[in-house]
């Protein structure tokens, strides 16, 4: 019977306990700890201009993807 109310005791006294506080790296409220360097980056940066442009001449075009004759 003690056991049962040694851990019904020690259940009832850690339930009263807030949850341990964690820590991962320096504290954001200390006025010391170091802070990383932010580097600009455009949002544009990597686009291709996809602006229109004059048409090329269809005939030079047209002969580069055509099949090559052998007699060539």
């Amino acid at each position: 019977m003690k056991p049962v109310l040694l851990t019904a005791f020690a259940v009832a006294l850690s339930a009263c306990s807030g949850p341990p506080a964690i820590e991962v790296g320096p504290s954001p409220s200390d006025a010391s700890s170091s802070v990383k360097l932010l580097r600009y980056a455009p949002v544009t940066a990597g686009t291709v201009d996809y602006r229109p442009v004059d048409p090329k001449p269809w005939i030079e075009r047209n002969e580069r993807v055509a099949p090559k004759t052998r007699g060539e």
